[in-house]
């Protein structure tokens, strides 16, 4: 592959047209049952967030070494310091925070939920930028913004008004929202990194730079004899890490070679609707008329973010 792994612009190798679109949809999915996987676990065992995300990092990262060894090949700029102390920045903020407080979100919201609220990242992107980058808000943003985060509090009201514990929901909000601005600063601040490393190289390198985090995290604050989790545990852990990890990066970067990145941002609107399907069928999360209009709000404010103007790279989904 002579093109740069991290260009924006469609290819035009010649391939099938539908190939590009298969990849956004099956890497869409993909980074969506992650949520379900979780949650499978939490009800399984009595697994931590911390533990359970340090097995998924575990089984993804020697695949992402063989993936930044892929991505590596052929005449590609050599990583310096600088590069280096980019890639681990952001992967401390973008893989190793991000993903932290969604793991400790998903121990107290549903998978459908926790979707929704992550699948704010767009909108958080365009504030943030007008924050630290002084880029102007278009009156399209700003509709977008109303739309979604109006979605957002008709679902986050009807839980608190059915749930169990409402502070549940609160707590659970709260970190998956905290998340969720973690990897909108993330995207923010990767674009220059994205366009010199490429993207497959780019997320191979931060998600290795994540993994020392999370492996040091575990290692500073839990005995190594929480990792002897029964093997239905380990099972999830790889599901998730091949699955819900390293094949939708790879799909996610393929479908943007292919179809841009712009297309493959307009798939992610999938996500929080399969996750809303999934949750209902495999752990009875109830799927009622208020939570689908909000949801409904929620996909029509990104969609007009994300069609709204280019996006990074590594802005399609998240995982």
């Amino acid at each position: 592959m002579i093109e740069r792994a991290g260009s924006l612009a469609p290819a035009s190798d010649g391939g099938p047209r539908w190939v590009g679109p298969l990849c956004a949809v099956v890497g869409v999915l993909g980074f969506s049952f992650k949520a379900i996987l979780i949650k499978l676990a939490y009800a399984w065992h009595p697994v931590d967030a911390i533990t359970l995300l340090t097995l998924r990092m575990l089984y993804a990262a020697p695949l992402f070494a063989v993936l930044a060894w892929w991505a590596g090949r052929g005449p590609v700029a050599p990583l310096d310091a600088a590069d280096w102390r980019r890639l681990a920045w952001l992967g401390f903020i973008g893989y190793y925070l991000a993903s932290l407080f969604d793991f400790l979100g998903l121990a107290y919201v549903s998978a459908a939920l926790e979707r929704l609220v992550l699948f704010l990242y767009p909108t958080l992107v365009v504030l943030l930028s007008a924050l630290l980058l002084g880029k102007p808000v278009t009156r399209r943003a700003v509709l977008a913004l109303l739309l979604s985060y109006a979605g957002i509090l008709l679902v986050f009201v009807h839980d608190l008004e059915t749930a169990g514990s409402p502070r549940d929901v609160w707590i659970g909000g709260a970190l998956v929202f905290g998340s969720a601005v973690f990897y909108a600063l993330y995207l923010v601040q990767a674009g220059p990194v994205i366009g010199r490393l490429g993207a497959l190289r780019f997320v191979a390198g931060a998600m290795l730079a994540s993994t020392g985090f999370v492996v040091a995290h575990f290692v500073l604050t839990r005995d190594l004899g929480r990792l002897a989790v029964p093997p239905s545990i380990h099972g999830l852990s790889l599901a998730m890490a091949v699955f819900s990890t390293v094949l939708p990066v790879w799909l996610i970067a393929e479908a943007i070679r292919r179809i841009g990145a712009n297309a493959t941002s307009l798939v992610g609107a999938l996500g929080p609707v399969f996750t809303m399907g999934m949750g209902a069928l495999m752990l009875g999360e109830p799927v009622r008329p208020v939570q689908v209009a909000g949801a409904a709000l929620v996909l029509v404010g990104v969609t007009l973010v994300t069609a709204g103007g280019p996006k990074p790279a590594a802005a399609s989904t998240t995982g």
